[in-house]
């Protein structure tokens, strides 16, 4: 199984672009030429304006948690398969939500399981999270007396893990918002919807009904998703959505999905059975975090923010043993299988499949 190549490095692909490649944590975005988003537009039958800017989004196997990117020994530097699973939940949940009529997405092509061919949207500055559990962070805040949740008034006496009456909207920020009194600048800080109406441009939204807009599209987007994964015996707890504006052939604007859904990485997932027996059993991101809490020499270096320094130095040294990365695999491809109800194949050498498609369908690599 540790044979397999992992695309731990996305950034660096010979891939014809203009300007500088962004690199995120796991996702790498290089924006096409002029002439070749015009070109595939036309080529390839897009129906989106011509004059669109695309981009294709180069997923990695890189593992992030804490805020750090986390490699394993032996050069794997990575977790096979978890681009793929990724790419593959997220497009198969994306089909299903355009299938049901909620919104659509900035996904224009998938050339390859690891590569999508995005178009330009304009990024609402809200990560628009909803939550079915009390569980992780909010659990933390709750134990420790806090009973409001971005502008929400929890009641007295829940217990971890359990299921809440209705699911929760708990926005955050999406990078660091600056110029609003009631609204730290740091990235990822709790806010309410009423801070949200209060500063509609400084959120980037275009009007206040699409505040209720996204509010739809987030719960009936988690609605679906968690029928869906019921049928699996497989509870949605909580997840993470991202939104934006694109525009149309016809001119008009549009609220639409961005970034990626319902995936282990931006949700979490348990086994319903597990969790009907007292117990919970993570397919999920958050299974990775409890092992690295358990795995690394000191674990308040996780958990505390103020050790952000010794954090990144710790992350830098620190090699995970091959079978704890095999683990996080199988957890991934496991229920990414599960998902899209066909076992998905790990390619043996993603970075060269990538640019010979890429090359050959495409006329992308210099």
């Amino acid at each position: 199984m540790s044979s397999y190549k992992v695309l731990d490095v996305n950034d660096d692909l010979p891939i014809r672009t203009k300007g500088k490649v962004h690199s995120g944590k796991v996702r790498s975005v290089y924006w096409l030429t002029e002439q070749d988003s015009v070109r595939l537009i036309e080529e390839k039958g897009y129906n989106i304006p011509k004059d669109t800017p695309l981009a294709l989004m180069v997923i990695s196997d890189r593992i992030s948690a804490f805020d750090c990117i986390w490699q394993g020994e032996n050069g794997l530097n990575g977790v096979p398969g978890k681009g793929i699973a990724l790419n593959s939940v997220a497009s198969h949940w994306f089909k299903l939500f355009d299938e049901a009529g909620l919104a659509g997405n900035h996904i224009v092509d998938i050339p390859h399981p690891y590569v999508w061919i995005v178009r330009k949207a304009e990024t609402v500055r809200v990560e628009a999270i909803a939550r079915q559990y009390i569980t992780g962070s909010m659990w933390r805040d709750y134990a420790k007396g806090v009973r409001n949740f971005c502008g929400i008034d929890l009641p007295e006496g829940l217990e971890a893990h359990q299921k809440l009456d209705n699911v929760l909207i708990t926005p955050s920020t999406k990078g660091i918002i600056t110029g609003v009194a009631e609204v730290p600048e740091v990235d990822d800080v709790n806010i309410t919807r009423q801070n949200i109406e209060n500063n509609l441009a400084a959120f980037n939204f275009k009007s206040a009904s699409d505040i209720d807009l996204y509010e739809k599209l987030l719960t009936e987007g988690f609605k679906l998703i968690s029928e869906q994964l019921a049928e699996l015996d497989q509870i949605f707890v909580d997840t993470k959505f991202e939104f934006g504006y694109v525009e149309e052939v016809d001119g008009s604007h549009k609220l639409i999905y961005i970034d990626e859904v319902g995936t282990p990485d931006s949700s979490r997932i348990w086994d319903g059975p597990a969790y009907r027996d007292g117990k919970i059993v993570e397919n999920s991101k958050e299974g990775f975090r409890q092992l690295l809490i358990n795995n690394v020499p000191d674990s308040d270096v996780l958990l505390n923010k103020d050790r952000m320094d010794e954090r990144e130095e710790l992350a830098k040294g620190y090699k995970l043993p091959v079978d704890v990365m095999m683990q996080v695999s199988d957890t991934y491809v496991g229920i990414a299988s599960k998902i899209v109800g066909k076992q998905l194949e790990i390619p043996s050498d993603p970075r060269q499949e990538v640019i010979d498609i890429l090359d050959k369908e495409y006329g992308l690599i210099d």
